[in-house]
Formats: structure tokens, C-alpha cells, sequence
């Protein structure tokens, strides 16, 4: 067998026990469905947690990467401009050399 294997194995033998001794523990049942249902909802908090974190980095990355993409165009767009006013300078230049 491979070790991944046995290790899953384990690990969903360690979580059925786990709840399985919360379902039969010596506490009254609805202790322990509040005692659980208090932990899903930390949990499903902290998850909404790092998901908002999640989409604040990614709206910020975005944010950055379209101000850079507009920045490229304005500089590209500067250099072409600044390009054909020397082209079209040259070219003026060599007309009234030849003519």
C-alpha cells in the first residue's frame, strides 16, 4: 500500500473518532450540538475572513496592474509620437536637400 494511502486512512479514522466522541460524549446533547455548531461557525468566520483578505490582495494586485498597463500605453504612446515627429522631421530635412 502506499504510504499516502494508510496516511488518509488514518487521518478519516482520527476525524470519525473525533466525532463520534463528541456525539457520545457524557454532556447533554444539545451542549454538544451548540459546542459543535459554536466551532462551525469560528470556522466559517475565519474562512470568511482570509476570503475577504483574498479579495482585498487581488482587487488591490488588479488595481496596480491596470494603472501599470495604462502607464505602458501613455509611455508607448509618447515614444511613437516622439518617433514619427523625427521621422517626419528627417523626411522634411531630406526634401529640402534634394530640392
Amino acid at each position: 500500500m502506499k504510504t499516502g494511502k494508510v496516511l488518509l486512512g488514518v487521518l478519516a479514522g482520527v476525524a470519525a473518532g473525533a466525532v463520534l466522541g463528541i456525539l457520545f460524549a457524557p454532556e447533554k446533547g444539545s451542549r454538544t450540538r451548540r459546542k459543535i455548531l459554536d466551532k462551525g461557525e469560528d470556522y466559517a468566520e475565519g474562512l470568511k475572513d482570509k476570503m475577504d483578505n483574498l479579495c482585498d490582495t487581488m482587487t488591490n494586485k488588479y488595481e496596480m496592474l491596470q494603472d501599470l498597463a495604462k502607464d505602458l500605453v501613455a509611455n508607448g504612446k509618447v515614444k511613437y509620437d516622439d518617433t514619427r515627429n523625427g521621422i517626419a522631421s528627417a523626411y522634411k530635412d531630406a526634401k529640402s536637400i534634394i530640392s
